[in-house]
């Protein structure tokens, strides 16, 4: 059955995903980024919207949707994780005051596993991860605990592990609060798939399920993550 569903950072890479595989399963997508993307052709199923989530009225977004879902996130560049914008705590706070106003309940945001324990991947990764990854773990652990105050709202923040720009495969590992001690990355493409699931499917209500896959190490290896971290 087609919902309307509003995806808030529809241009970023598990953003592009959402709306591409939402529009796949038949939904009316609200695609929300800050700036529209020039080759955002996507027929009638897709309305963008251009909206600062920091500044703009979001409630007429929101208006008669089924579900939100926020792909907001950062870039993995040194200058932005060492110092992030507020975008989890007061972006995902913008988000729900425009929900309630308007009725809206379901929310699936993206958090992290390293919100869990930083404690995960070979240990070249965690030394990289306890300096590199403290100040955004930080804003989602604060976008976590708002969000479980929240009894209006029907929330879950997935949290992945090492993103990876990468396709959907179907093949991953969703366990409780954090991911597998083996794994280390998640693609936004199967990111997406899993999100996607828990607004149809209704599951995993105010709980935060942690993804990941398992991948090669011309990927996973410390060259590649550590060159994504220093962007």
């Amino acid at each position: 059955m087609s919902k309307t569903v509003v995806i808030f950072g529809a241009g970023g890479a598990t953003g592009l995903e959402l709306v591409r595989q939402a529009k796949a399963r038949g939904h009316q997508v609200r695609a929300v980024e800050h700036e529209r993307p020039f080759d955002a052709a996507d027929g009638d199923a897709v309305v963008h919207y251009e909206l600062d989530v920091m500044k703009d009225d979001l409630t007429e977004v929101m208006q008669g949707a089924y579900a939100v879902i926020s792909a907001l996130g950062l870039d993995a560049g040194l200058k932005t994780i060492l110092n992030p914008p507020p975008l989890y705590t007061e972006g995902t706070q913008k988000i729900v005051s425009a929900m309630e106003e308007c009725g809206v309940t379901r929310l699936v945001v993206i958090s992290a596993s390293f919100v869990e324990t930083l404690k995960r991947g070979p240990i070249w990764f965690r030394a990289a991860a306890l300096v590199g990854l403290s100040s955004v773990v930080s804003e989602m652990k604060q976008m976590e605990w708002f969000l479980r105050g929240k009894q209006t709202i029907d929330w879950t923040a997935v949290r992945p592990g090492w993103l990876l720009d990468a396709p959907m495969t179907g093949d991953y590992v969703v366990a409780e609060d954090v991911i597998p001690r083996d794994l280390i990355r998640t693609r936004h493409g199967d990111l997406a798939h899993f999100m996607l699931d828990c607004v149809e499917e209704g599951s995993w209500l105010r709980q935060t399920p942690a993804i990941a896959r398992a991948e090669p190490a011309r990927v996973s290896g410390p060259d590649a993550v550590l060159r994504e971290m220093m962007g």
